[in-house]
């Protein structure tokens, strides 16, 4: 199936769905009011039954009705609704509602519905609307009590003490006879100005040839003292990182050449943020968030267990074992599954 067809097949499922979960609003909804004006949010509870049920178009053999219409600008975020408050602009959504559920039947007819990459998207959907129900009920980061913010930041302190890091800057010669050799030269350095137009000139790392300002040529970012998992950083060798932090003063440059994973770097301490202890004001929002994001998780997680109850799963490890991945066009390539003649094998 084309990428149009299986969006257009996407969307339809999607305002069937919506029509069915998200009726909202009256025939007020589609009036230009102060509330639309202002981008306010329409109540879904007052559209009746015999509202919803109102046929706006007809379409072959299905319909729609004025509760999809509704539901399809509902969907939208208060920016777009407002786009739809003129009678032109409404109709101009009702024929895109039209040619989508032309397309959509069409497709149907050819059976795409039944493409995997359809089904799939189909499945995402209607994961998503039991997700959704799922978290009703889940209160937002500002909503969470203020005691359960401040109980966590008490039980996890550590976790809110930052402890300082140094701005990494290097040089990476292209052997070591050449950093050898450059390194008295890059010590008497002043600034950070010549520092970084001696990257420039003598530097085969990528970041030398970065489009920065020639003062932060060279640069690799912060690092947390070695052994600190939450300064780590994957452009910084240990062996830098470590060198960095033998370091006394901003601008110091390693007196010796450092060697980590084939490659020769000169190493400059080039900035650092001190260590600092946040305060539960500082860390609040962070903890807010993450105490709703935990909660949404037990959400899913209570009703995960809840459908594997009801639905026993079953996996074959072996046949995911067999289970074959083609690179040979760059990792583009999705995962293969095992022949019928490998499902055999032991």
């Amino acid at each position: 199936m084309s990428a149009r067809l299986r969006h257009v097949f996407a969307a339809s499922t999607l305002a069937a769905l919506t029509s069915a979960c998200a009726l909202g609003c009256n025939e007020k909804a589609l009036q230009t009011n102060a509330a639309a004006d202002a981008g306010g949010h329409h109540t879904s509870a007052s559209l009746t039954p015999e509202q919803a049920s109102k046929v706006l178009a007809r379409v072959g053999d299905r319909t729609i009705t004025l509760g999809d219409y509704v539901a399809t600008l509902e969907h939208m975020d208060q920016f777009d609704r407002l786009r739809y408050q003129s009678p032109e602009r409404r109709k101009e959504l009702l024929t895109e509602m039209v040619n989508i559920e032309l397309l959509a039947q069409e497709a149907v007819a050819k059976g795409y519905d039944k493409d995997p990459v359809a089904t799939q998207e189909l499945r995402n959907i209607l994961r998503d609307a039991m997700l959704a129900e799922a978290h009703k009920g889940v209160p937002a980061p500002n909503d969470i009590p203020e005691a359960e913010v401040r109980a966590y930041y008490d039980a996890h302190r550590a976790d809110y003490r930052d402890p300082e890091r140094r701005r990494v800057s290097v040089i990476v010669p292209k052997d070591e006879a050449a950093a050898t050799q450059l390194l008295d030269t890059a010590r008497k350095a002043p600034n950070a100005t010549v520092w970084g137009d001696l990257v420039r000139k003598n530097s085969v790392d990528p970041q030398a040839k970065a489009n920065v300002p020639i003062d932060l040529a060279g640069d690799l970012g912060l690092v947390s003292p070695p052994g600190d998992p939450r300064g780590e950083n994957a452009r910084v060798p240990a062996e830098v990182r470590a060198a960095v932090f033998e370091l006394k003063d901003i601008a110091d440059i390693y007196p010796r050449v450092v060697k980590a994973d084939g490659k020769f770097y000169l190493v400059r301490f080039a900035a650092k943020t001190d260590a600092h202890e946040r305060t539960l004001a500082e860390a609040d929002r962070t903890i807010r968030v993450k105490l709703a994001q935990d909660k949404m998780h037990a959400k899913e997680a209570e009703l995960l267990q809840q459908l594997r109850g009801q639905f026993p799963v079953q996996i074959d490890d072996a046949a995911l074992a067999r289970v074959r991945v083609d690179l040979a066009d760059g990792g583009g390539a999705p995962a293969a599954p095992a022949s019928p003649a490998d499902a055999g094998r032991d």
